[in-house]
C-alpha cells in the first residue's frame, strides 16, 4: 500500500459528615489531619498539547486532537476508560473502553498491553469527537486500575475550549480522477498517529494529511507490473497550486528508488518528504506537497503562484510505499516541526468509497455511490473523488 501535563492526583471520595464545633479547634491544632485521612496518590499528568478547531471530515464535523498521559506514580497503571465530557452539561461526547480504547491508544515504548502505562511511561489517546456548541469547554475523565491489584481510581484533567472553526479554503491539488483520499484515524502507523520530537517539542504535522492515489473503476492502482512506478495510474500527474500563494520552500534533489518494493522505502528522516513544495497561504498557514518526481518542481521560493498553476508532478521520492501525492496544511514552514491544521477543499465530487484502508490494500473494488458535489471540507476517510479537468 502507498500511504505513506498539569500534574494530577485524585482521591477516593468519602461521604461528608457534619463536623462538631470542637472539630474546628482539633483541625487547627493538627495541621494536615484532613489530608492524611483520605488516600491521595500519584497518577497521570493529563495534557491536551494542541487545542483543536472543528473540522469537516466527509459529512461529519469533528474535533480531532490528542490527549497525552504521563504516569508519575511508581506503579503500572492500567487504563480502563476515557470519557470526553461537555463541561456545561456533563454529557459524554465520547467514551472509550475495551477495544475502542485499545485502538485509540499509542505508546512510544513497547508494552505487552497497549493500555498498560509503566512508571514514567507516556501514552497518547487519539480522539475524534462530535464538535460541541461553540464556546463550550471539554474536560476528560480517566478511569484506571493499579496493575496486580483490585484498586480502581478516577482522575480528571485536560480541560480546554475548542478554537472557532477557521479552515483555509483550498482548490483541487490534482485533475480528474478517480482519486482515493488515503487516511484513517485508526491506522496505527498512519500520518494521524506519527508524532515527531525534532526541535525540543513534540508535533503532529500529519494530523489532517491525505495521501492521494489514483485508481480505476475496479480499485486497481496500477496497470501491469506494479513494482514499476511508471505503471501506477497517478504517476507523473500534474500537481496544482491549491490557492493564490507565495512559494515558501522547495526541494528537487531526491532520487527515486526505481522499484516499488514491499514496505516503505528506507531513507533518513530529513529526506522522508522526498521532493516537495510548500506554499505560504498567509495567516500562519502553509500547505505541503510531498514525494514529487525528481526534476519536476517548476517553482522557486519567493515566487507567487495562482490557484491551478502546475507546481510539480506526482512521484515516488522519500519515505513511501509507492507513487502518491502527500498533502497537508501546517502552522509553520517545516515538514516535521509543525502542527497539522484542518482545511476546506472546494470543487470535488464524491463518487464512492473504499470500505476500509485494508480493503484498498488488498485490491478490493470501491463501492460506488450517488455522485455528489460536496460542500467545502475535507473528503472523508477512503472516499473516492473526482476533481475538475481531465
Amino acid at each position: 500500500m502507498a500511504f505513506d501535563r498539569r500534574a494530577s492526583a485524585e482521591l477516593r471520595f468519602a461521604p461528608r459528615r457534619a463536623a462538631p464545633a470542637f472539630a474546628i479547634l482539633a483541625f487547627i491544632t493538627t495541621a494536615g489531619l484532613h489530608a492524611s485521612t483520605l488516600p491521595v496518590r500519584q497518577s497521570f499528568d493529563i495534557q491536551v498539547p494542541w487545542v483543536p478547531q472543528p473540522a469537516v471530515l466527509g459529512t461529519k464535523t469533528e474535533l480531532v486532537y490528542e490527549l497525552q498521559l504521563t504516569n508519575f506514580s511508581e506503579d503500572i497503571l492500567e487504563l480502563e476508560s476515557v470519557d470526553a465530557l461537555d463541561e456545561a452539561t456533563g454529557t459524554a461526547l465520547g467514551h472509550l473502553d475495551g477495544k475502542t480504547l485499545d485502538d485509540a491508544v499509542g505508546q512510544v515504548q513497547r508494552t505487552p498491553a497497549k493500555r498498560s502505562v509503566a512508571p514514567g511511561g507516556h501514552a497518547t489517546i487519539y480522539l475524534s469527537l462530535p464538535a460541541p456548541p461553540q464556546g463550550e469547554a471539554i474536560r476528560h475523565r480517566i478511569e484506571y486500575s493499579v496493575a496486580g491489584t483490585t484498586q480502581h481510581f478516577t482522575v480528571g484533567g485536560g480541560r480546554f475550549t475548542p478554537r472557532p472553526a477557521n479552515p483555509v479554503a483550498l482548490g483541487p491539488p490534482l485533475r480528474g480522477g478517480p482519486w482515493v483520499a488515503i487516511y484513517d484515524a485508526s491506522w496505527e502507523r498512519g500520518h494521524r498517529r506519527v508524532l515527531y520530537a525534532v526541535d525540543g517539542s513534540v508535533h503532529l504535522p500529519g494530523r489532517f494529511a491525505i495521501d492521494w492515489i489514483k485508481v480505476d473503476a475496479n480499485g486497481a492502482h496500477a496497470s501491469g507490473d506494479a513494482s514499476k512506478p511508471a505503471n501506477w495510474f497517478g504517476y507523473g500527474a500534474d500537481v496544482l497550486a491549491v490557492a493564490d500563494a507565495t512559494v515558501a520552500a522547495t526541494r528537487d534533489d531526491v532520487a527515486e528508488p526505481g522499484v516499488v518494493a514491499p514496505g516503505p522505502s528506507r531513507v533518513p528522516m530529513g529526506d522522508a518528504t522526498g521532493n516537495y513544495v510548500s506554499l505560504n497561504l498567509g495567516d500562519g498557514r502553509f500547505v505541503f506537497f510531498e514525494h514529487l518526481q525528481p526534476g519536476s518542481v517548476r517553482v522557486h521560493p519567493g515566487q507567487h503562484v495562482h490557484r491551478g498553476d502546475v507546481i510539480g508532478r506526482l512521484g515516488f521520492t522519500g519515505q513511501s510505499t509507492g507513487p502518491h501525492l502527500h498533502m497537508h496544511v501546517a502552522d509553520a514552514n517545516t515538514p516535521l516541526a509543525a502542527e497539522g491544521l484542518p482545511y476546506a477543499m472546494q470543487g470535488f465530487r464524491v463518487d464512492g468509497k473504499f470500505p476500509s484502508i485494508e480493503a484498498f490494500g488488498s485490491g478490493q473494488a470501491w463501492t460506488r455511490g450517488k455522485a455528489a458535489n460536496r460542500a467545502p471540507g475535507m473528503p472523508g476517510p477512503m472516499e473516492v473523488v473526482t476533481f475538475p479537468g481531465r
